[in-house]
């Protein structure tokens, strides 16, 4: 397998790109760096290139990219806009593949939040058509869009990987598939059972951290965190991190079936690390015990 790290939630640039930590995991020894598209859209040209060069410069490629569409266009409910969308996911997939980018995860949970009061089934078939338009235009670049399920406190639509799978379903495209997201996963209670069912075909991409979910009365229940948005689960010191010890967390059901469905392909940290250099050398260490 293959191992990289999402710059978004380690930024420390003005950007939010996290770009800058791709001398530092290069040197590391890990194998790719994530980086986040809405942020990358951002940019102005000029910098944009500077960013390409910096990544270049350390060695490594930006294999995937997430955070596909940023949270301020939206893409349920009545104020969706086709054409705003459209212009934008076409612009993104161009920057996407002058980096060389080869998956692109779609969970933009902001964006796809259903509004209070708007049909929940008319949200879906929005979100599958946005789906199947940007996976028609990211084949045209060899681009895969990796469906991210996410929990339901940070957005309410597509929070299981068999959720992602019928979405995947009904798109109808080869290059339309699924991400597992360990945190996710864990905070919905979704059985890793699910990776052996549907993931031969339609895993394509992991995301992986340490669930910082409190430990009270001798049980960690994401139950307890149902209710709190991320924001305020960082807040409380309560939100994921990377790993630190293989043994930190019972990761074994999770790992065998990643390993069951016969995946091997690229795993990504996705966490915070206030201790960068520190928590990312651990990190690495554990995703070679863990993944092999």
């Amino acid at each position: 397998m293959r191992f990289g790290c999402c710059g978004s939630l380690v930024a420390a640039g003005p950007d939010r790109t996290g770009v800058e930590i791709a001398e530092q995991i290069a040197a590391l020894g890990y194998d790719y760096i994530e980086l986040p598209l809405a942020e990358m859209m951002a940019l102005s040209d000029g910098d944009f290139a500077a960013l390409r060069r910096q990544v270049a410069a350390s060695g490594l490629r930006c294999e995937t990219c997430n955070n596909f569409f940023p949270a301020s266009l939206r893409l349920t409910g009545a104020e969706a806009d086709p054409g705003r969308i459209r212009a934008y996911y076409t612009r993104a997939l161009e920057r996407a593949a002058q980096l060389g980018a080869e998956v692109i995860v779609f969970g933009s949970a902001g964006a796809k939040r259903v509004p209070d009061g708007f049909d929940h089934a008319a949200a879906w078939r929005q979100v599958v058509e946005v789906t199947r338009a940007a996976g028609e235009a990211a084949a045209a670049h060899g681009i895969t869009i990796a469906i991210e399920p996410v929990r339901r406190p940070d957005c309410n639509i597509v929070n299981t990987f068999a959720e992602g799978v019928r979405l995947a379903q009904e798109v109808g495209l080869g290059n339309v598939r699924v991400l597992v997201d360990f945190y996710h996963m864990v905070c919905e209670k979704e059985s890793p059972d699910i990776l052996r069912r549907y993931g031969a075909e339609y895993l394509c991409h992991v995301h992986f951290s340490c669930p910082a979910i409190p430990e009270i009365d001798g049980v960690r229940d994401p139950a307890r965190i149902s209710g709190l948005y991320e924001g305020e689960l960082d807040r409380r010191g309560w939100w994921r991190t990377y790993p630190s010890s293989p043994d930190e967390w019972d990761y074994g059901a999770f790992v065998r079936a990643v390993k069951d469905c016969g995946y091997d392909g690229r795993v990504s940290l996705e966490a915070h690390a206030p201790a960068f250099a520190r928590q990312a050398g651990e990190a690495l260490d554990v995703l070679h015990t863990l993944f092999g």
